[in-house]
């Protein structure tokens, strides 16, 4: 019969990748520069000084919503039998002090937290020792998930695993004989992919425009639009990791930004933080071998998108006309890539229908707030009642882009273009009625979070994009 007494009745538990599906020292960085854009060189600085001084100051720093944190409901469920069964339970971190109280102040079923200091790292060796002494070595069951947990498992009493891979299955067999192992949630290969949201490169097709436009069909214009293409294909997916790691609270907050693969944990934020400069800088060399004006853009492109994520995004109306600016940018780099000179009629038409998109993806934002009951557009300057007029922006600038394309259709441009130009003026209808129609649909709450996604899903507007192709093939018809 087994002895009640020599059974541990403290469960240690640990925090990063244990208890939630992420950590919490890349969650306060990103969280601190999201605050302070200079955060990262106060970083490298306190670096110098060992990981307790910077986790201290990040925890300091950061605004961490730990109500939204992505948690492993099967070590919860663990920790609330082992407390049913009578056992007390610690919570035990690297993650600095101030951070491990938050936590465990929000779950409600630990007795203890104990975390790092800013002069000692609560990690490996040092926590094993750490609990060891506080509880007694082969007095405290443990649940952790990576090698770095070794000695403090084999200081326990019992080891329980969670998300571990055959090797570390191996490794605390070696360090311990009562083994537990949680199953964990693996992210399917595609969660790889969608952390890139290639959806969004439909968006990059725009760099073809300045060669649709001008009829300049020849394989040197077409190879320098693909090598621009697949620039802001890198660069854009870049900015998108980017600022999925500055918006993690806010995402988790959202009803469907939420599974997003960073915000919701199926991804590591540490696979973020370091995929996101790698394919920038794939993106900036391709650009370069496209030629140094056109780098020039794409480099601006990214500035300005890390600006919004940084800053920009919350300032009104300001907002909206950066979203403009990038989606015209990427025309701007397409004719730069190619030689092609923009038309003041392209450029023009651009700004009006690109801050169309930009109003009516804020709207979207609004209405949204007003369907839910949050202040969605609050941290951006905005209150519920702007869902109305920043329709009518939307609406005014998409009118203001059928007027410039009727008048590009008259203009002597054309005549050298399109052999039946007056066929031009059934793309103005179908524009007056697909700008019309999604300024109505965002204003029922049916958009979703980007217009331009919405539009390739929704079949009227594939309807409307057939119509607008076969008029102007109509138009070049000899």
């Amino acid at each position: 019969m087994d002895d009640v007494s020599s059974r541990p009745t403290i469960l240690a538990v640990d925090l990063d990748g244990t208890l939630i599906r992420t950590d919490l020292q890349y969650e306060a960085f990103w969280s601190a520069f999201g605050r302070k854009w200079t955060v990262p060189l106060v970083a490298l600085g306190l670096l110098r000084q060992g990981r307790p001084k910077l986790k201290q100051r990040l925890a300091e720093l950061s605004r961490i919503d730990v109500a939204v944190l992505p948690y492993n409901e099967e070590v919860l469920a663990y920790v609330r039998r082992w407390r049913a069964n009578g056992g007390r339970a610690a919570l035990v971190t690297a993650s600095h002090q101030k951070l491990a109280d938050k936590v465990a102040a929000h779950i409600g079923e630990f007795d203890h937290a104990y975390g790092s200091s800013g002069t000692a790292n609560l990690k490996g060796t040092r926590k094993a020792t750490f609990l060891a002494e506080k509880f007694g070595e082969g007095r405290f069951a443990y649940i952790g998930n990576s090698t770095a947990d070794l000695p403090v498992w084999r200081k326990a009493a019992k080891a329980i695993t969670v998300s571990a891979s055959p090797l570390l299955k191996a490794q605390v067999k070696a360090v311990t004989h009562d083994v537990e192992h949680l199953p964990g949630q693996r992210a399917p290969p595609i969660t790889y992919l969608r952390v890139l949201r290639p959806h969004q490169w439909l968006k990059n097709l725009l760099v073809f425009v300045p060669m649709l436009v001008a009829h300049q069909f020849d394989v040197e214009t077409l190879i320098q639009s693909l090598l621009a293409f697949v620039s802001f294909c890198l660069i854009a997916s870049s900015a998108y990791v980017f600022n999925d790691l500055l918006d993690l609270s806010a995402d988790r907050a959202h009803p469907r930004k939420r599974h997003r693969p960073l915000a919701s944990g199926a991804l590591p934020i540490a696979y973020g933080t370091l995929l996101a400069p790698l394919i920038l800088a794939a993106g900036l060399a391709n650009a370069l071998a496209t030629g140094n004006a056109f780098a020039a853009v794409v480099s601006a492109y990214f500035v300005t998108t890390m600006a919004y994520s940084l800053h920009l995004k919350r300032r009104l109306i300001i907002d909206v006309c950066v979203l403009a600016g990038l989606y015209a940018m990427r025309v701007v780099a397409g004719g730069v890539a190619t030689g092609i000179e923009l038309s003041v009629w392209l450029l023009a038409f651009s700004i009006f229908f690109f801050f169309s998109l930009a109003a009516i993806k804020r709207q979207a934002e609004l209405v949204d707030g007003l369907g839910s009951g949050q202040a969605v557009g609050r941290r951006r300057g905005y209150r519920p009642g702007d869902a109305l007029l920043m329709a009518s922006m939307a609406a005014a600038a998409g009118y203001v882009a059928v007027l410039v394309m009727a008048l590009y259709v008259n203009s002597p441009d054309v005549l050298k273009l399109h052999a039946k130009p007056q066929a031009l003026w059934g793309i103005c209808l179908v524009l007056l009625y697909w700008i019309s129609r999604m300024v109505m649909v965002t204003h029922r709450g049916r958009m979703h979070d980007d217009p331009i996604v919405y539009a390739v899903k929704d079949r009227i507007s594939q309807i409307c994009l057939l119509l607008i192709l076969l008029f102007v093939a109509g138009a070049s018809l000899p």
